[in-house]
C-alpha cells in the first residue's frame, strides 16, 4: 500500500465552475494516475485537476489501464459488467472494466483490464520501452471508447493526456464517426512531455485498425512515421501544455521536439495552463509526515525539520550551513549533467541530499561523490511520499538545473515548504520563480550558469534576516488548482461549441 492518504479536494478550498452542455461530465483518459499507477508528474498533475474538479461539482471519470500496481497497493475494485469484445486490427481483443471502491468523494475511477497488455512490472518499459507500446495503448484508448456509453451516459469532454491516450481523439473521429453518442463529444489534448510522441511504422494503422488515408503530412505521417501525437494534435478540438511559457517553447524549433511548425499552425487552439498542486495535502502547518508543522508567520520549527532531515541521512546539525536538495528522476532532462559537471559542489559549505532514482549512471556518480565528502552529500536514492515531504520540509535549496522542464511541480511544493528553488528559465519554472524574490533563475544550459545561480542563492542564504524575507514571500504563492481549472473550464467549453458548429 501506498503511504499516501486517499482524499477528495476540500469543497471548501473550490469555487463552483461553469456548466458544460447539458450538465454532462468530464472524462479523463491517462496511462497513470495517483496513487494506483505512478512514473512522474502526470499522475498527480491529472489526480489533482481531477479532485479539483470534481469537488467544484462537475461529473469526473478517470478511466487508466489496470497496470500491476493498482492491485499490489491493494486497491478494493468492483467487476463493472461482463468482458468487452472488438476489434483491434485484424484480431478481435476482450477487456474488462473495473471501478475503484475506496473513495466516496472526488473522481469515479475505472481501470481496463487486460492481463497480457497490462500486468507488467513497469507502465511503459523495463529498461527502454516495451516494444508493443503502440498496440498496448491503441487497445487501451479502444475499450475505453467501447465501455463509455454503459459507464457515463452523457460526456461533455473526453480530456486525452500524453500520446498514450491520444488514440482515443484518433479512433473517435474516424472508426466512431457518425455515431449520435460519440460525434457530440468535445476533445482536448494536454502535452505532457513534448519529448515522447509514440513514433512507429506506418504498419500500425493496419495493426491497430485504423484507415489507412490517416497517414497523411496533416495527420498522423512524420518523416517516414507514424506520429500519434501529431494525429491527436490534429484531431482534437482544443490543445494546452502545462505551463504558458512551454506553449511558447513548443512553437520554437529549440523547444518543438521537431513538431514546431505544427504547433504554430493549431494557433489559439494551443494554450498553456499551468499545473496546479494539491494545496491540501502539501500545506506545511497541516502535514502530517513533518516533525513539526510551521507556517511563514511562525518559522521556527523548520529549523526542526532541518535537523530531523540531518540526522536522517547522517549530516552534521550544523543550523547555518544550508542544506540544498534535488528531489527528481535521475534523468538527462533533470540537469544531473550540469550538477556532476565538475567539483565545485565540492568547495561549496553546504550539505546535499539526493532524492530519487534513474538512470545507473547518473546514481553511481552520485554515489561516488557522497563517497568522495562523508558528511556532505547523502544519496539516499529510495523515494516515498513521506521522505519527500520532509526532505522539503527541511531542506534550505532545491536543485532544478532542468534541460527542460514543461511546468514541474517539486518547485511549487518547495516555495511552499521555505525551500528555494535554484532553476533554469525554462518551462513552468520561468512561470513559478521570480528572480532573487522567490528562487534563482539561470539561461543557458551550462555548468558556469547553474553554479552562478546557486553561488548567487548561497550569497543570500548568508544574509539571515534577508534570507527569512525570502522564505515568507515564496511561502505565501498560491498554487492550488483553482485558476487553472478555470481555464480548463472554458477551453472544454470551446471544445463542445467546436463539436455543436
Amino acid at each position: 500500500m501506498s503511504d499516501l492518504p486517499l482524499h477528495g479536494y476540500p469543497r471548501d478550498r473550490t469555487r463552483p465552475l461553469p456548466p458544460l452542455p447539458r450538465g454532462a461530465g468530464i472524462v479523463h483518459l491517462v496511462a497513470e494516475y495517483w496513487p494506483f499507477a505512478r512514473t512522474g508528474g502526470l499522475a498527480e498533475a491529472v489526480r489533482g485537476l481531477a479532485e479539483y474538479q470534481a469537488a467544484a461539482d462537475q461529473a469526473v471519470t478517470i478511466v487508466l489501464p489496470l497496470h500491476r500496481s493498482v492491485r499490489e497497493r491493494g486497491t478494493p475494485l468492483e467487476a463493472i459488467g461482463g468482458p468487452i469484445e472488438f476489434p483491434l486490427g485484424d484480431t478481435y481483443e476482450q477487456a474488462r472494466i473495473w471501478r475503484a471502491t475506496a473513495e466516496e468523494t472526488g473522481p469515479t475511477v475505472y481501470f481496463v483490464e487486460h492481463a497480457g497488455y497490462f500486468d507488467r512490472p513497469e507502465i511503459y518499459g523495463e529498461g527502454g520501452d516495451y516494444p508493443d507500446n503502440a498496440r498496448r495503448f491503441a487497445f487501451f484508448s479502444r475499450a475505453a471508447l467501447e465501455a463509455l456509453p454503459h459507464l457515463v451516459p452523457d460526456v461533455a469532454v473526453i480530456h486525452a493526456h500524453d500520446w498514450h491516450t491520444v488514440f482515443s481523439v484518433i479512433y473517435l473521429r474516424t472508426v466512431f464517426a457518425n455515431r449520435p453518442y460519440y460525434d457530440r463529444i468535445g476533445t482536448t489534448v494536454t502535452v505532457h512531455n513534448a519529448a515522447f510522441q509514440g513514433h512507429f511504422p506506418p504498419t500500425l494503422l493496419a495493426d491497430v485498425g485504423l484507415p489507412a488515408g490517416l497517414y497523411d503530412w496533416r495527420l498522423l505521417e512524420w518523416y517516414d512515421r507514424v506520429n500519434v501525437l501529431k494525429g491527436g494534435l490534429a484531431l482534437c478540438d482544443i490543445a494546452t501544455t502545462v505551463s504558458p511559457t512551454h506553449a511558447a517553447e513548443l512553437r520554437t524549433p529549440e523547444g518543438g521536439f521537431g513538431l514546431h511548425g505544427h504547433y504554430l499552425q493549431m494557433g489559439d487552439r494551443l494554450v498553456g495552463v499551468r499545473n496546479g498542486i494539491d494545496d491540501v495535502f502539501w500545506d506545511p502547518m497541516t502535514d502530517a509526515f513533518l516533525t513539526a508543522t510551521f507556517g511563514p508567520g511562525d518559522l521556527e520549527p523548520k529549523d526542526r525539520c532541518k535537523r530531523a532531515l540531518q540526522r536522517t541521512y547522517g549530516l552534521p546539525l550544523r543550523a547555518h550551513t544550508p542544506v540544498v536538495v534535488m528531489s527528481a528522476r535521475l534523468v538527462e532532462q533533470k540537469g544531473l549533467d550540469l550538477v556532476l559537471a565538475d567539483d565545485v559542489l565540492l568547495d561549496l559549505d553546504a550539505q546535499f541530499v539526493f532524492l530519487g532514482r534513474g538512470e545507473a549512471r547518473y546514481e553511481v556518480a552520485l554515489r561516488d561523490l557522497a563517497q568522495r565528502v562523508p558528511g556532505r552529500v547523502a544519496v539516499p536514492l529510495m523515494f516515498s511520499e513521506r521522505a519527500e515531504h520532509r526532505l522539503l520540509a527541511g531542506a534550505d535549496l532545491l536543485l532544478m538545473p532542468s534541460l527542460f522542464e514543461p511546468c514541474g511541480l517539486t518547485q511549487m511544493r518547495a516555495q511552499r515548504y521555505g525551500a528555494l528553488p535554484v532553476g533554469r528559465r525554462v518551462g513552468g519554472l520561468n512561470d513559478t520563480i521570480v528572480d532573487g524574490v522567490t528562487g534563482f533563475l539561470f539561461d543557458a544550459y551550462s555548468a558556469p550558469a547553474f553554479h552562478e545561480a546557486l553561488g548567487r542563492a548561497l550569497t543570500a542564504y548568508a544574509d539571515r534576516e534577508a534570507w527569512l524575507g525570502l522564505v515568507r514571500e515564496a511561502m505565501r504563492l498560491e498554487y492550488g488548482w483553482g485558476p487553472s481549472a478555470d481555464i480548463y473550464q472554458r477551453l472544454y467549453r470551446r471544445a463542445c461549441r467546436a463539436r455543436a458548429a
